[in-house]
């Protein structure tokens, strides 16, 4: 019994004998060049209208399968194979371009690439040097943390209580009050903004940040449909946020303690305007403290430490100071904020390794991580001394810094607008990775961010004359 199309089938007659051509097509029974069976054939083998079957067929036609030849008929045609892998095969560069989350730059995907090459010397890593990472101690204290059966499986949904409790008392030295139940853990700050992101926000918020921002190197508010803006930390402040804002959902970054890439420091008088002016115009605030112990000298107090309203969303870890590895940073927030980041956690990845926070747990309680801080403040001094006085031989007649005051970064910012690409390339040829400004504010040519963190001291020196010598 010759085949005819389902008339109680979901599909129409149409696309069933656009399927049934297909499968006679790719089971070979009708190999390229093949003459197929005219309109009038088909519609009576089918026993539907010829007009269904012309628009079957005009819609192989379309797809490639099928190709007309004037006077002779029509013909499967010579490409249809290609046609037919292509549909059998999903179409991921399709999905790829128009899926949520959108690419990175391309220098911010060679510099992801290259930081796991050994043989690179790494000018602008945000990361502690293996050297500068307590191992050892680490080691040590693994053996006094008693790790029960509950910590081998998931983490409750705002992180352990024993670590929570144990911050709320850590950061009283940061001027926050705070309880248990305003924290909840999460897998390294960055997770806390893209949390934030999804759960707080509506698609075409706007973010309010300073220029440069590392926001604009990693996407977590771009990417979920939110307008970056960038403003200066200026007297007429309000003002201006005022007239960005009108009537759109907002908050502002910042990160007021050794700023991410310039390692500026915020003054007193900055913090109080910020959160006076947001205050006022009900905007909230991310505080994003996580490089605030590697200050060199006592840092000024928190926003957070002065928020009577919770207007402020502070954000701290311990991946930059003890481990990146670790994956373990906290939120402290209202009570509504932190329950709705939590479900949105537990939904993504069930929360944040249980082994992990018994360690971090342990390493604040027992005063390791005060003396490991300690510690770690003079070795990250005596390395920013020591490129501060490459600078001042080699570059001071071609570029104009600040003096670090604590944590990774030197904003090394050239006369004239030579941190391109082209630079950034050359250098990569070299073994020689930078993070060039323009990564952190497009329109920016003249800067970078120099880490003296991670290069060995060795490295830094080679690394600073390759890039004088490229500079020259």
């Amino acid at each position: 019994m010759r085949w005819q199309p389902n008339r109680h089938s979901h599909l129409t007659v149409q696309s069933q004998i656009v399927d049934w051509i297909k499968s006679r097509i790719e089971q070979g029974d009708w190999t390229v060049g093949t003459k197929i069976p005219t309109q009038r054939q088909l519609a009576t083998q089918f026993q539907v209208n010829r007009s269904t079957v012309q628009l079957a067929l005009d819609e192989l036609k379309a797809e490639g399968l099928l190709e007309s030849k004037v006077g002779s008929g029509v013909f499967v045609a010579n490409n249809t194979w290609n046609v037919l892998l292509n549909k059998a095969q999903p179409n991921w560069h399709h999905h790829i371009e128009t899926s949520i989350h959108k690419p990175n730059y391309h220098t911010i995907q060679l510099i992801n690439e290259y930081e796991q090459r050994q043989d690179i010397i790494r000018l602008g890593t945000g990361e502690l040097s293996p050297e500068l990472l307590p191992i050892n101690q680490m080691k040590q204290s693994l053996k006094c943390i008693s790790i029960d059966s509950k910590a081998m499986g998931y983490s409750s949904p705002q992180g352990s209580e024993k670590l929570r409790v144990i911050l709320c008392n850590y950061l009283k030295k940061r001027g926050i009050q705070t309880t248990p139940e305003n924290i909840l853990i999460v897998s390294g700050a960055l997770q806390a903004l893209q949390l934030i992101a999804m759960g707080l926000l509506e698609a075409g918020s706007i973010v309010f940040q300073e220029s440069p921002s590392y926001l604009n190197s990693v996407h977590p508010f771009q990417s979920a449909g939110m307008q970056i803006i960038s403003v200066s930390l200026e007297e007429k402040l309000k003002d201006k946020l005022r007239t960005l804002k009108r009537k759109r959902q907002s908050l502002f970054y910042c990160v007021p303690t050794l700023h991410n890439p310039t390692g500026h420091n915020w003054s007193w008088k900055e913090k109080q305007n910020l959160y006076q002016a947001c205050k006022e115009l009900q905007i909230p605030i991310i505080e994003d403290d996580v490089y605030h112990e590697l200050l060199f000298d006592t840092p000024t107090p928190a926003i957070k430490s002065f928020d009577t309203t919770g207007q402020v969303l502070y954000i701290g870890s311990v991946s930059k100071t003890l481990s990146p590895g670790l994956r373990i940073g906290w939120v402290v927030a209202p009570s509504p904020v932190i329950s709705r980041l939590a479900d949105i956690k537990m939904q993504t990845d069930y929360g944040s390794s249980a082994i992990s926070q018994e360690i971090v747990a342990h390493w604040i309680s027992s005063g390791l991580y005060e003396n490991h801080l300690i510690n770690l403040r003079g070795k990250l001094k005596e390395r920013a001394l020591f490129v501060e006085k490459i600078l001042e031989e080699q570059f001071r007649n071609i570029t104009t810094w600040e003096k670090s005051e604590g944590g990774f970064y030197i904003w090394l910012r050239f006369h004239e607008p030579v941190v391109n690409k082209a630079l950034f390339l050359n250098l990569l040829n070299k073994n020689v990775l930078i993070n060039p400004g323009y990564i952190y504010d497009s329109s920016d040519l003249h800067s970078l961010r120099l880490s003296y963190a991670y290069a060995s001291l060795g490295d830094l020196k080679r690394g600073l004359g390759i890039l004088r010598e490229l500079c020259q």
